[in-house]
């Protein structure tokens, strides 16, 4: 495939998939039930860290965690005490567990109390770099601060974009709070600091295959200067949204429609 014709087949592709009847399947479901920003933010974090693995396995515990934390993520962050976390124990997805989910309550509230949450932090430092790579970084220091004491194993469930990681659930994370069109599936709640052009694709093992295919990756590894590669092609396509063309490499994937 030419260049100018694999751009015409995503675009056919973003318009099939990137559209509300994606949403119930997919752990955006999950922020979709919430309203308020807050709680919007929080869901959408909480979904994306656990977005691993059978997408309705994903979006099934996205929304336990919402049950646990009584449907309010917000005010549960904010609020709750340590008497109220022991509600998150029995939880477990994959390897990541109840002490985790503990772990990253606490690491929220000390964000939104201290750091002006989700969107103050990320906007705040998007303004200050221009580039959302350091910003990536700044965050997973932040979000385990030496005063909180995390273990070890909670560090394994954010990726470090400074050891190379792809990150490709916090990119996710970012899109869906960044991205706005009229299609329902993203929230663009942060546009108003974050520019859709900064966002980088979300690479996993789906998106990056199907990049190979229609030649806009060469690189093997599915790191982060994997995303910056086709991350960079994309923008080609579309210099103000180039990750619209997430869900149509994504589902060109899962649903083994490629047509090269």
């Amino acid at each position: 495939m030419r260049r100018e014709e694999v751009k015409e087949y995503l675009d056919e592709l973003c318009v099939r998939y990137n559209r509300e009847t994606f949403v119930p399947d997919d752990p955006v479901s999950v922020p979709h039930g919430f309203v308020r920003a807050e709680d919007i933010e929080i869901a959408g974090f909480l979904a994306a860290t656990i977005a691993w693995g059978q997408r309705p396995t994903i979006v099934r515990n996205g929304r336990r965690m919402m049950e646990l934390m009584d449907d309010a993520p917000y005010q549960f962050v904010t609020e709750s005490q340590a008497a109220d976390w022991d509600a998150l124990m029995p939880f477990v997805h994959r390897t990541f567990n109840g002490g985790d989910f503990v772990y990253f309550v606490r690491a929220l509230r000390h964000i939104y109390l201290h750091h002006g949450g989700l969107g103050g932090f990320f906007r705040t430092a998007y303004v200050r770099y221009g580039d959302l790579k350091p910003v990536l970084s700044d965050f997973r220091r932040l979000f385990f601060s030496p005063e909180l004491e995390p273990l070890p194993r909670h560090a394994r469930h954010l990726p470090s974009v400074d050891k190379g990681a792809a990150c490709k659930r916090l990119n996710m994370f970012l899109k869906w709070m960044v991205r706005q069109d009229d299609n329902g599936v993203d929230f663009g709640l942060w546009s108003d600091a974050i520019p859709a052009s900064a966002l980088y694709l979300p690479l996993d093992v789906h998106t990056a295959n199907v990049s190979r295919m229609l030649g806009l990756l060469t690189r093997k590894q599915n790191d982060w200067r994997a995303v910056e590669e086709v991350t960079g092609v994309l923008r080609s396509f579309d210099a103000t949204d180039p990750v619209r063309y997430d869900y149509a490499l994504f589902c060109a994937g899962i649903y083994r429609e490629l047509s090269v």
